[in-house]
């Protein structure tokens, strides 16, 4: 059933988790139902991360070395896929999603299985074939191509995977589309070298299939290739600054058109896929939701929203981190965009640097601009000193706003 604002006169509160966070803490369930948070995301299948756990009782620091599965791999499963998840050998546990979510779901508190589909070093560094490659034909080995058909069956599979014979109720999916320039990887080195018009440039796939892609609906790869490095400064010297302003070079209106049409069908085709093996693996979870973003040119773990998104889900979720009128902004152009047709949810963190004067009021500005349902980060990350900041995400009351915004 689709969470309504409204009904408790409190905006509902997903609150995020890995496995290791639940397993091996028998404090964990209480301490979530103490927050007042309405349902737990555990991550069913997650890229690589370094993840402190400052409450749990037995470890300090959770290494995940790449990105995996929290699920049996089932050789069966993948038999002659060359893309296959690794297994979260650093989880002391057969099934770490299946027994974290039992754990939550037998205290009588709901899950949501938190699903990353197309953000992997590891598959893409041994297939770069499949892999994101810009228009200097640079490869980003972390982002796996929607547009080819080995990737949408991998992200097909990996999400049936991760959901069967688990008791959630909610499927969250990230990265449901394409990632692109912008990457939180080891010792990044590249923050701030470009300004937005060059990264949008950049995370533009041009690998062979979306070339292909392109061609088919009428447009020269090679020329629109060319026109893309133009407009990134490439032939230009000493330039001030980058993107179209460097050289005077734009990219004609034609061509942008027919790449965002042809991103914005892959990601139609992978969510369309994923939805229907998800609900054929996971009957008992009557609810989907999606990160994404209103700016239709956004990659990420947060693709652009495409016209039908939210025609396919029950709640659209975007990024909200910063405290700052931009994030407010996204979220009111959020809610606009999925008004009578999903729940328009914010992803906010308690995490620093959101500080205690900031944070409730942050919250408060974001229900105010018709967001209906708060996706909280993080319930493990976030130690002792910053629960209190969790708890007031709890609290946050509805507005008429909200209310008029959700799916009936």
């Amino acid at each position: 059933m689709q969470t309504h604002a409204g009904e408790t006169g409190i905006i509902p509160v997903v609150g995020y988790a890995y496995p290791w966070d639940v397993i091996g803490d028998p404090t964990f369930v209480e301490r979530v139902r103490g927050l007042g948070v309405s349902k737990v995301a555990i991550a069913a299948a997650y890229h690589s991360a370094r993840a402190a756990t400052p409450l749990h009782p037995e470890h300090r620091i959770v290494d995940a070395r790449s990105a995996a599965l929290y699920r049996p791999v089932r050789e069966e499963a993948w038999d002659g896929s060359r893309l296959v998840p690794a297994s979260a050998t650093w989880v002391a546990a057969e099934d770490p999603f299946r027994e974290a979510a039992r754990i939550v779901a037998d205290a009588g508190i709901e899950v949501a299985a938190w699903i990353v589909l197309t953000h992997s070093t590891r598959l893409g560094e041994a297939n770069p074939d499949l892999a994101v490659r810009n228009c200097f034909d640079e490869l980003y080995p972390y982002a796996l191509c929607p547009r080819t058909e080995e990737v949408r069956r991998y992200a097909v599979t990996l999400a049936a995977e991760a959901v069967r014979d688990t008791p959630c109720s909610t499927v969250i999916l990230e990265a449901c589309g394409q990632l692109g320039f912008t990457h939180g990887g080891h010792h990044e080195k590249s923050d701030g070298a470009y300004d937005a018009a060059t990264q949008q440039l950049l995370s533009i796939c041009c690998c062979p299939t979306c070339r292909e892609d392109w061609s088919s609906r009428g447009l020269d790869p090679d020329a629109a290739v060319a026109a893309l490095r133009g407009a990134t400064g490439a032939e230009s010297t000493g330039a001030e600054s980058t993107g179209a302003e460097a050289t005077g070079t734009e990219v004609p209106a034609t061509v942008l058109d027919t790449i965002l049409a042809s991103r914005h069908a892959a990601a139609d085709e992978l969510r369309h896929r994923v939805i229907e093996a998800v609900r054929e693996a996971a009957p008992g979870a009557v609810e989907i939701a999606l990160h994404t973003q209103p700016d239709p040119w956004a990659t990420g773990p947060n693709p652009g929203l495409t016209a039908t998104a939210a025609d396919d889900v029950d709640v659209v979720i975007g990024p909200c981190w910063p405290t700052t009128g931009a994030s407010v902004d996204t979220g009111r152009r959020l809610a606009e965009a999925a008004a009578g047709r999903a729940v328009a949810a914010a992803y906010v963190t308690a995490l620093p640097p959101a500080t205690d004067d900031a944070f409730r009021d942050h919250l408060d500005a974001l229900v105010a601009a018709g967001i209906g349902e708060l996706h909280l980060y993080h319930l493990g990350l976030a130690g002792a000193d910053r629960h209190h900041l969790l708890a007031d995400a709890a609290k946050v009351p509805t507005t008429a706003a909200t209310r008029t915004g959700s799916r009936p």
